[in-house]
């Protein structure tokens, strides 16, 4: 059986298990659409380019599938860029197809004609163009291989218009395999990922200093999302007794009640730490480049990761496992059951300075932190209960949790008001409760991200949580979701300024000489009802929870805007 060429590539994406293609329409890719109808894939358009990416790269975290998205040529390539980037960052499998412009036509100055395959390169797993019809369905396997296998991250394809619309042979249908958030990238066709296992005298060095540790720490990351298992890290912490902090698509992997999770600690547990287990995620700016002041130059480093460039940068380690996150603690737990005792002569344990074992430091060290993260909760308690106006933001983040549900999705977009609200919000669900952009921390992922979800879980509530510079990136995706009947809630966080950065300004330079940072506390919310959406204007907390409630309930792409007060909980804190 033959068909055009959209028909073709959007037999391979199903075929590689997409339901969904994320697009801004163009000319240059409209045979995909054409395609996408027979085959029965729906097509979600969101209002930019950025968007439709965002949308690709939060649709493969919350299902454990690669994502699609679609741009066309030009401009429409040059505006998914950040999107890319951040997906490249997040480590998140994405594949971006890009129209282009007809060959015989290339290097005449054809409509939107521009060479962008090198630009993307940088910023992704490969970056190629197709340049015969008879190799778009093995190439685009590739892309969709190349994405999932090793370490996930996005992949460019162009694909020039005269291809798309050429006749071609398609490949057969493959069955649609069950889609199951909890499934990790398995081998075959829908994420050619083969599970990486660790080395296991790595392993056993690894398991040697955590047995002989007095004051452990473990620092778990989005790594651990692609492994199946959702009890697995409880299992592990229970096992070495040690304090686990979450960040990105790890936040959730414990549950609430679980002894071993620890949030607002993490700065004493490292400086203290004599052995640090740092699993899926790098050594950057979050973790003080695993230097001092952060970090004390004594503490034995244990690294788990899937990229083996990791595993020894900004600091060497002294247990180094290439591997998945969830086979490398699955094996320390096998090793851990099967010690007889014995020295590691290549990685010496830390010595013990008190006359008690190990084990029973470790006791008294998580009784300790313990202690220290329920002081911290004490003193935020006022401003979780603060009855001031405008709004407290930490009272805002405790309304948000209150009104969520099991099975929520939370999504993240904003400085300083949802790194405060991430204090408090905690996940419904593992994987999937919290979204965020990642390490490149990208403004404007939140409505892309929560139209993403909306569609992986539709059964689901979906919150996103916005600065009031954040949500102006891409509000037109408003009127995108409401037409296409996706509703979620959008909670603004308006305190009339871009706060993460002005508060560094007023720092470093004082308050009369901040520049570019002020903002209106603009009325947000009438320009979502403007755009088929609901809309509420909050400016008391006794508003707040009913407006959270009919915002659920209207069944509408809605918007809380709640005026709040500049936050002190995050005082010092500057972006550089």
């Amino acid at each position: 059986m033959t068909g055009h060429g959209g028909r073709l590539v959007a037999r391979v994406l199903r075929n590689h298990g997409a339901e969904v293609l994320f697009t801004l329409c163009g000319g240059h890719i409209q045979a995909i659409y054409d395609g996408c109808l027979d085959e029965g894939i729906r097509v979600v358009d969101l209002r930019h380019e950025q968007s439709a990416v965002f949308a690709a790269d939060a649709w493969s975290r919350l299902t454990g599938r690669v994502g699609a998205a679609a741009v066309t040529a030009g401009p429409g390539v040059t505006n998914a860029i950040t999107a890319v980037a951040n997906a490249w960052r997040a480590q998140s499998p994405v594949v971006v197809l890009g129209g282009a412009a007809p060959q015989p036509l290339m290097g005449k100055g054809a409509l939107q004609e521009a060479d962008l395959v090198p630009v993307l390169a940088p910023i992704s797993k490969a970056s190629y163009r197709i340049t015969r019809a008879d190799r778009l369905a093995d190439q685009l396997d590739e892309a969709f291989r190349l994405a999932a296998e090793g370490v996930p991250g996005p992949v460019y394809v162009e694909v020039p218009v005269d291809l798309l619309f050429d006749s071609a042979p398609l490949p057969d249908p493959l069955p649609l395999a069950p889609r199951t958030p909890l499934a990790s990238f398995g081998p075959g066709r829908l994420a050619g990922h083969t599970p990486l296992a660790p080395d296991p005298e790595a392993v056993a060095q690894a398991v040697h200093l955590l047995e002989g540790s007095r004051s452990p720490v473990a620092l778990v990351g989005s790594q651990l999302r692609w492994h199946g298992d959702p009890d697995l890290l409880a299992r592990w912490a229970q096992r070495f007794q040690l304090p686990v902090y979450l960040n990105g698509m790890a936040r959730g992997a414990l549950p609430q009640d679980s002894p071993h999770l620890f949030a607002r600690t993490r700065k004493a547990a490292l400086a203290e730490a004599d052995v640090a287990v740092v699993v899926g995620t790098p050594l950057d700016f979050r973790l003080g480049y695993g230097q001092s002041p952060v970090w004390d130059a004594r503490t034995r480093l244990i690294r788990i990761d899937l990229d083996p460039a990791q595993l020894h940068r900004n600091r060497r380690a002294d247990a180094a496992l290439a591997a998945d996150a969830g086979a490398a603690l699955a094996a320390m737990l096998d090793a851990a059951a099967s010690t007889v005792g014995g020295p590691c002569p290549s990685a010496p344990a830390p010595s013990v300075s008190g006359s008690d074992t190990p084990p029973a430091a470790r006791a008294r060290w998580l009784e300790r932190l313990r202690r220290q993260e329920e002081e911290k909760a004490a003193g935020m308690e006022s401003s979780l209960r603060s009855t001031r106006t405008p709004l407290d933001p930490l009272r805002v983040a405790a309304e948000v949790d209150a009104a969520l549900e099991p099975g929520s999705v939370v999504v993240g977009d904003g400085g300083d008001f949802v790194a405060t609200a991430a204090a408090v919000v905690q996940p419904r669900r593992w994987p999937g409760g919290w979204l965020d952009p990642g390490p490149l921390g990208t403004l404007g992922i939140g409505t892309g991200f929560a139209v993403a979800a909306r569609l992986a879980f539709p059964e689901s509530p979906v919150l996103a949580l916005f600065g009031d510079g954040s949500v102006g990136f891409n509000l037109a995706d408003f009127e995108a979701a409401a037409r296409q009947g996706l509703p979620f809630v959008a909670v603004v966080g308006n305190d009339g300024a871009w706060t993460q950065i002005r508060r560094g300004q007023v720092q470093m330079y004082g308050a009369e000489r901040a520049v570019a940072t002020g903002l209106t506390r603009a009325r947000y919310e009438r320009a979502v009802e403007a755009l088929g959406g609901w809309g509420a204007w909050v400016e008391r907390p006794d508003e707040l929870a009913p407006a959270l409630r009919q915002a659920l309930a209207s069944g509408r792409p809605a918007l809380v805007n709640v005026a709040i007060a500049p936050g002190s909980f995050r005082a010092g804190a500057i972006s550089i």
